[in-house]
């Protein structure tokens, strides 16, 4: 079996036109899941999810031409994959012409109306603790928790101050708690 590319190589060959597509859906192939599920920790809902991701390998194919590399092509992924998750999320605000709150009960509401969904199992009251957390605590929370990102990884992501970061994560893990012992 061949040894994957890096993400230096992948680069080199997105940049000869010969090799572009075969290099685009290499990297797809590399970062898919992972992405597909950070999506889907902000956005919920699989079908949600898989538009968002599509849009966002839509302007990662139009946009890596130009990136230059001062940031590991990871970061530069998650962070489009973020601010293509908060444009979905500010677009469904503006669609429903509802509050904030009223929003985020109808993530929890997805998440309830979810044929596997078991308020006793631990997962889902995770999952339902996580939707209680404001967008931005919820975003730093997922990627520590989830996708175990450093600070200083998520620093880049996010264009946040670490010290900000730790005390959102600080904060956020603190409202989970809350829920969890008091449900």
């Amino acid at each position: 079996m061949a040894v994957p590319a890096t993400d230096t190589e992948l680069l080199v060959q997105f940049k000869e036109p010969a090799t572009k597509e075969k290099a685009f859906t290499a990297i797809i192939k590399k970062y898919q899941e992972r992405l597909y599920w950070h999506i889907r920790r902000m956005v919920v809902e699989h079908e949600d999810a898989n538009d968002v991701l599509q849009n966002m390998f839509i302007r990662v194919w139009n946009g890596l031409e130009n990136f230059r590399e001062d940031s590991q092509l990871y970061t530069w992924l998650y962070r489009i994959a973020t601010n293509e998750s908060l444009t979905f999320l500010e677009q469904q605000k503006r669609k429903s012409v509802v509050s904030l709150s009223d929003v985020e009960s109808g993530l929890s509401n997805k998440i309830k109306a979810d044929s596997n969904f078991d308020a006793n199992k631990v997962e889902w009251k995770l999952q339902l603790a996580i939707q209680q957390l404001p967008e931005k605590q919820r975003i730093v929370f997922n990627l520590r928790y989830y996708d175990e990102m450093p600070y200083e990884e998520m620093s880049r992501v996010l264009e946040t101050s670490e010290g900000a970061l730790k005390a959102s994560y600080h904060h956020a893990a603190k409202k989970i708690e809350d829920y969890m012992l008091n449900r």
